[in-house]
């Protein structure tokens, strides 16, 4: 609708573009005819949350009537302590999901504007890009893996950011340090590289960077974490930036004035602190993801080398036994997993690493879904 039409309209109408964006749909979290199904759908720590982090969130509950902290200074201090980072470039909102949403929508972005992401990216970065009447471009992923030469083919005068998920989401590929840099490098210093570090925590391989490294030199580097995954604390949907002090500046005059509240900085905090219960987190993600992958190959299906708490599986196109068939069937047992048609992979699957008891429960399942007996 053009400005003009929407001027002479008989009511209030949304501007150019916002009926055509496709809504994020979330994991499934519920069954019907189940009572209380194992989700595995939307990449939460499956062991929970750290006991500090919900000590203090109920010591929280005596504030309930106060405004919290707008400037979060002690979460602040911590991140920064914890991350070697400089406070004054950190940014914090309502998830990753907020800051990102403020760089893009509020901030970069302008009609007649491009971003530039992978074919299989996070569909919330191209949510808030056209809602600004921008446009996506996506790079194809050859293997489900960003390819540097892709992206940079896409880039032109009119590209303002360029967005890679480390590890990625759906996929769990990633990018070794030498080819985030040499992406950096042939970047033209006025678009910038925001990197979407959500599962970082996940990936320990020695080539794998979240680029806080890079971010700490480099003018145009943006680089969000989240306590969601690792932490635990995924309802209480904080998340942080490092990014370029003029960002900062930025951010800090357009954000909500309360955008975190005082349960979910306490908590943040001392999930921060906790570092045994994240090393129990990693060390059942790092356990049991290469024996999923093991087992899910043994079945003769492709697995996606996964650097996060999630393996991506593709399934065959055969009736009956499709990614859609395998997921109804997952259903049926209690098992909630998450299909990706909406990301363009209609024959595959996304399944977060459970505890011993439930990845072995959904081979099994599987194997019944294929009719092949376990070895």
């Amino acid at each position: 609708m053009s400005a003009l039409e929407r001027f002479q309209a008989d009511r209030p109408q949304p501007k150019a573009g916002i009926d055509e964006i496709v809504a994020y749909v979330p994991g499934k979290s519920k069954v019907e005819g189940v009572a209380h199904p194992i989700k595995l759908s939307s990449n939460e720590n499956i062991l929970g949350s750290s006991p500090k982090a919900v000590a203090a969130y109920a010591e929280a509950a005596a504030s309930l009537n106060m405004y919290p902290d707008s400037r979060t200074l002690a979460l602040r201090e911590a991140v920064a302590a914890h991350y070697r980072l400089e406070p004054e470039r950190l940014v914090f909102g309502c998830g990753t999901d907020e800051i990102l949403g403020r760089l893009v929508q509020q901030i970069y972005l302008e009609p007649g504007d491009n971003i530039v992401q992978g074919e299989y990216g996070f569909n919330a970065y191209g949510i808030g890009a056209r809602a600004c009447q921008t446009e996506v471009r996506f790079a194809p992923e050859p293997d489900l893996r960003i390819s540097v030469d892709e992206m940079l083919a896409l880039v032109d005068e009119r590209t303002r950011l360029v967005f890679v998920t480390q590890p990625s989401n759906p996929t769990g590929t990633w990018i070794t340090r030498e080819e985030m840099e040499r992406l950096h490098a042939a970047l033209p210093p006025s678009v910038m590289l925001v990197i979407d570090a959500a599962y970082a925590e996940f990936c320990t391989d020695p080539r794998f960077t979240d680029g806080l490294d890079l971010a700490r030199t480099a003018s145009n580097v943006i680089v969000t974490h989240t306590f969601s995954k690792i932490f635990g604390l995924a309802s209480l949907r904080i998340g942080w930036g490092y990014v370029p002090i003029e960002a900062a500046e930025a951010i800090e005059r357009i954000r909500l004035p309360f955008n975190t509240s005082i349960p979910g900085q306490l908590a943040a905090i001392a999930a921060l602190g906790d570092t045994a219960f994240q090393a129990e987190s990693l060390e059942l993600v790092e356990r049991w993801r290469p024996w999923l992958t093991q087992q899910l190959g043994g079945l003769g299906l492709d697995v996606a080398p996964s650097g996060a708490n999630f393996v991506l599986v593709r399934f065959p196109t055969t009736p009956g036994r499709t990614a859609a068939d395998a997921e109804a069937f997952l259903a049926a047992r209690g098992y909630i997993v998450r299909g990706v048609a909406n990301y363009g992979l209609p024959d595959c699957l996304r399944i977060t690493i459970g505890r011993e008891e439930h990845n072995r429960a959904v081979i099994d399942a599987l194997a019944d879904f294929l009719g092949r007996r376990r070895r």
